[in-house]
């Protein structure tokens, strides 16, 4: 159940009308857009470029973003928002890496919200110049409905998931700017078809790019590197 965005099934059933429920979501939405909005503008003054990293549990957005930094620190400045329902596990390991990184517990919560980030950022130590990871909660719903005030989304999706997740999950896969296809060195032991997949994403979000990556095994990394690199222009990079 999650107390911030009114998703729990007590709240639609039981004690809310249909209408009053959907009038409620939008009072949350609009407050959230609001700050979001302010807070793209500060990272934009500060050329600060954030990416709004999503996806399940467990499919691997720390692990990548842990070789993304060590790969890349010494070229581009990073920090990272974490974001889980508790515990300081996946700070503890960005921190490992020598990136500056906080730590959102968000209890009951099964997303991160513009306040939050807002919050976070008077925490942490931003370099201008830097790209911003912000890894939400591992969560295909929630997260797709609020802006943080990030320059760019990207999901990743494990092919160990299994297929047909663009259909079922429409909102995420429909807002991302990028979907990074991991775990890809596992696909012999899989039910997973690429192709099929590549279409039911061309339904839902046509303009969305796919990268097949390992970032466990290191396949397909340079692409990634490259996409990153490649958002670069949209800033001025510190000497």
């Amino acid at each position: 159940m999650c107390e911030t965005c009114g998703c729990s099934d007590d709240a639609v059933v039981h004690h809310e009308g249909h209408s009053h429920t959907v009038v409620l979501e939008q009072d949350v939405l609009a407050k959230n857009d609001h700050l979001a909005g302010h807070t793209r503008q500060r990272l934009r003054d500060r050329d600060v470029f954030a990416i709004n990293l999503m996806s399940s549990p467990g499919a691997g957005k720390t692990t990548l973003l842990e070789r993304t930094v060590r790969a890349l620190g010494d070229e581009l400045p990073f920090a990272v928002v974490e974001g889980d329902q508790e515990t300081q596990l996946d700070a503890s390991r960005i921190e490992a890496t020598g990136a500056p990184v906080v730590q959102i517990n968000t209890g009951a919560g099964c997303h991160l919200d513009a306040t939050m980030l807002d919050s976070a950022l008077g925490t942490l130590a931003v370099a201008p110049g830097s790209v911003l990871f912000v890894e939400n909660v591992g969560n295909l719903v929630c997260p797709a409905l609020f802006d943080l005030g990030e320059a760019a989304r990207v999901v990743i999706l494990s092919v160990t998931e299994g297929p047909g997740k663009p259909l079922k999950y429409p909102h995420m896969f429909a807002s991302t700017d990028l979907v990074l296809l991991n775990k890809v060195d596992l696909l012999p032991y899989v039910d997973f078809d690429v192709a099929e997949f590549n279409h039911d994403l061309g339904h839902v979000n046509p303009r969305a790019r796919v990268l097949e990556l390992s970032a466990t095994r290191g396949d397909g990394l340079d692409s990634w590197y490259s996409w990153l690199r490649a958002r670069l222009p949209l800033r001025s990079v510190p000497s």
